[in-house]
């Protein structure tokens, strides 16, 4: 079993924040996003001019023309590349770096949201021994419930805790379950809530999984 703990001393204390129902963020993994509103397009171009570090973060509710409240905890990650479009639309990657706590959110003086982070410090627990037989067995029946398939075979060499982590991006979940997700303090606790939501949703069992 593994622990490493990321450095959290250099991060701004104020940061722009992109709300997007059902995406979440987590340290050490990759966003693509594609930025086509002005006031993103303007976020993109302000971040790449400072410290390139934009927070995503889900709204509670997802209403046309109204502005959202916010959970409180997102994952933040800095801008790894950027490609402008003719018609000044972005294709950018983020790669995560930690997950935050918002203390308040600040009055606008900007087109996007910026909020004051409180940097939350992540524990990368995750047994040696993981078996991911079940648990993308289990997997394959809820993507089969949605009519959807996946490659595993590109996951079969990463890590366990990027494992897990990668899955709790990618998977189709319920905003409220990616947010229960983001939420866990590590892998392995994102390991237990990530079984729980597959069982709820084939009613299916698993192996249960040791303390």
């Amino acid at each position: 079993m593994t622990e490493d703990i990321q450095n959290i001393s250099n991060l701004p204390s104020v940061i722009p924040v992109f709300p997007l129902s059902g995406v979440i963020l987590l340290p050490g993994s990759d966003l693509p996003l594609h930025i086509f509103e002005p006031r993103y397009r303007q976020m993109i171009e302000d971040a790449y001019e400072s410290d390139q570090i934009i927070g995503m973060i889900q709204p509670t509710e997802n209403e046309a023309g109204t502005v959202p409240e916010l959970y409180n905890i997102g994952g933040a990650g800095s801008i790894t590349s950027l490609t402008p479009l003719e018609d000044g639309r972005y294709l950018i990657n983020l790669k995560g770096i930690s997950r935050f706590n918002i203390l308040q959110e600040l009055p606008a003086t900007t087109p996007y949201r910026q909020v004051a982070a409180e940097w939350l410090v992540d524990q990368y627990i995750m047994p040696d021994n993981f078996d991911r037989d079940d648990l993308i067995k289990l997997l394959q029946g809820f993507l089969s419930g949605k009519e959807l398939a996946a490659d595993f075979s590109r996951l079969k060499d990463m890590p366990n805790n990027v494992f897990i982590d990668t899955l709790s991006m990618a998977i189709p979940f319920e905003p409220a379950e990616k947010q229960a997700l983001l939420e866990a303090e590590s892998p392995w606790a994102r390991t237990e809530i990530f079984t729980s939501l597959l069982q709820m949703a084939v009613g299916g069992n698993l192996t249960e999984i040791p303390n």
